[in-house]
């Protein structure tokens, strides 16, 4: 599983026709499931993004988390995020899951933001065409793997 996660002050998603869902400061997490993924990885990763520090304190360091700011995520769908380029110009998807796998575990990485304590969640659609919107604070962008541990 991979998150491409950002600082931001304020994102929002829209789709369709639906109402978009907005966030003020904290993380837009853009996730990806692979067909290797499983409960573990969602787990791990969810604990691993609500815990970095990431915000900065009243001396400027980076040593608050989103849980110490009271901040909110974003968090979308993005199965590109195991696109494999090594062939070509057109990336494959083989290692994305299928939605009948990568939903639950798109679902359950949500569920696990919120028993870390996250309060303010907000999601886009799973499989939706999407058009995201955000400031990234910073900028700062991380990308986490599950599978690395890093």
């Amino acid at each position: 599983m991979r998150a491409l996660l950002q600082r931001v002050s304020r994102a929002t998603v829209s789709f369709d026709h639906n109402e978009p869902r907005s966030i003020g400061r904290g993380f837009v997490v853009l996730l990806g499931v692979c067909h290797e993924d499983e409960s573990a990885d969602a787990v791990w990763l969810a604990r691993k993004c609500a815990a970095l520090r990431l915000f900065e304190d009243d001396s400027g360091e980076r040593a608050l988390n989103l849980l110490e700011i009271g901040g909110e995520a974003l968090v979308v769908s993005q199965f590109t995020l195991f696109a494999s380029t090594r062939k070509g110009t057109k990336p494959s998807y083989h290692r994305a899951a299928a939605p009948p796998v990568a939903e639950p575990l798109y679902r359950e990485f949500v569920e696990c933001l919120r028993s870390e304590g996250i309060g303010q969640i907000q999601t886009g659609e799973f499989g939706a065409l999407m058009r995201v919107d955000l400031v990234n604070d910073g900028p700062v962008t991380l990308l986490i793997d599950s599978k690395a541990k890093e």
